[in-house]
């Protein structure tokens, strides 16, 4: 089954609080889609309401047509990986994807087959495949998550941060594996704070901040949007300058204003009617071809030491052994 993931005017609030707003976009099969934002953005409550975990207070999310908990058995349609802590510490990791095999329906024989296939493919040998999912690390959680996801031989994949807590060994055969999956026809929708693997990975962007999406498209048209963004000492003021002179912007969410290549103006205009106009630039740069770029001047989202301790999810409990004895 090839199944497309439409979101549409999802809406959701937990209390006076509005999480997700209005939030709208198609990820189509054979490409892999990248769901960004800062922390709180509204990201896994928007994946929860798209695999039947949440339900919207307004809004639908279907996978080939149909809301997910309308699929006959979801498992074969769509592999998840939303929290990789959420196993059993008690089972072994092969004994945990022959679980998610016989959930899915897989035939015995066949499962067993699947298990073993999955294991391989994930990066989880023998010995790692034997220890309690208990002893794991991070890494090694998200290895066995990605199976769990892959075991029913699903068409589309829906994951939140599937590189967490991975090496980079570890990082690239996440990648490769969803490449290939996507280039065989699935549907891939990820979220990951990881902008230099998302660049890497993703053939279109969803951007969100505070519940919005403030930006989609595909990748290469994104990043080839450039032009010029432009600060003055009064925005409001940059603002009405530009308005005035019939120059195209966008304001941005820290107070800067992105002139596109296509508007016909180039940085000595800007700088010649800040000029005549009495306002004083800040800035006048040119916009760089990258991701990071991209995202922190649609989300307001500065880099910094705080943002990049928040970026990595959960981290794995202090006893977890590291993610070294995982076969390569």
């Amino acid at each position: 089954m090839v199944a497309m993931i439409s979101v549409q005017h999802l809406s959701k609030r937990y209390g006076p609080t509005p999480v997700v707003r209005d939030v709208s976009f198609d990820c189509p099969p054979g490409s892999i889609t990248g769901f960004l934002g800062p922390n709180g953005a509204g990201k896994s409550t928007t994946l929860r309401m798209v695999t039947g975990l949440a339900r919207p207070d307004a809004g639908r999310a279907t996978i080939g047509g149909r809301v997910y908990v309308d699929l006959p058995n979801p498992t074969r349609v769509v592999g998840t990986l939303l929290d990789a802590s959420a196993t059993h510490n008690g089972r072994t990791g092969r004994d945990t994807l022959t679980i998610a095999a016989a959930m899915a329906g897989v035939p015995g024989r066949r499962a067993e087959e699947r298990v073993e296939e999955i294991l391989a493919l994930v990066g989880l040998g023998a010995a790692a495949a034997r220890r309690r999912v208990g002893t794991y690390s991070l890494g090694m959680r998200q290895r066995l998550g990605l199976g769990q996801a892959l075991v029913g031989d699903p068409s589309v994949l829906i994951l939140d941060e599937p590189a967490n807590g991975l090496d980079p060994q570890g990082v690239a055969g996440v990648r490769a594996l969803l490449r290939d999956f996507a280039d065989r026809g699935g549907t891939v929708l990820l979220s990951s704070h990881m902008l230099a693997e998302v660049r890497a990975t993703v053939d279109h962007l969803v951007i969100i901040r505070a519940g919005q999406v403030v930006q989609r498209g595909a990748v290469t048209d994104l990043l080839a949007a450039g032009g010029i963004v432009a600060r003055a000492t009064d925005p409001a003021a940059l603002g009405r300058l530009l308005t005035g002179s019939s120059v195209p912007f966008a304001m941005l969410p820290d107070g800067a204003a992105q002139i596109p290549a296509d508007a016909g103006a180039d940085a000595e205009r800007i700088a010649a009617l800040a000029v005549r106009a009495g306002l004083a630039l800040v800035e006048l740069r040119p916009v760089t071809d990258g991701l990071e770029e991209l995202f922190f001047s649609l989300t307001g989202d500065a880099p910094g030491p705080t943002a990049a301790e928040g970026a990595g999810g959960p981290k794995p409990a202090a006893a977890a052994p590291r993610d070294q004895e995982i076969a390569r």
